[in-house]
């Protein structure tokens, strides 16, 4: 069995772990339960929703025309919430490799100098 480096053991747990994100949001998303959730219940039992504020913030955000309740707007209703999720899960993936590469120490590594001799 071939012995891998640190790196390379890391990118096959990163890579594994996005498939499997992956994997979930795409084929489960389907699945997902079309009951309102917790905070909306609660609004709908004590008959407060009506008074929610219209304009809010989210809707004046870039991504607002594309996102529509946990769906893509403007594709088959088959594949929308599947899409979103997709990208949903690429979006969360790469603000989260960004922000770690931003705030992760650079390290030191000797440069392999054995091509110089």
């Amino acid at each position: 069995m071939p012995r891998h480096s640190t790196t390379q053991n890391n990118q096959i747990f990163i890579l594994t772990g996005l498939s499997i994100a992956l994997i979930i949001a795409v084929l489960l998303s389907p699945f997902a339960s079309k009951n309102p959730t917790g905070l909306d219940q609660v609004a709908q039992d004590f008959n407060f929703e009506s008074k929610a504020e219209e304009d809010h913030l989210a809707k004046k955000l870039p991504f607002f025309s594309i996102f529509e309740e946990y769906a893509m707007r403007g594709v088959p209703e088959s594949v929308a919430t599947p899409l979103a999720g997709f990208v949903g899960t690429i979006a969360t993936f790469g603000l989260s490799m960004a922000l770690g590469k931003l705030t992760t120490p650079k390290r030191n590594v000797p440069k392999d100098n054995s091509a110089l001799k």
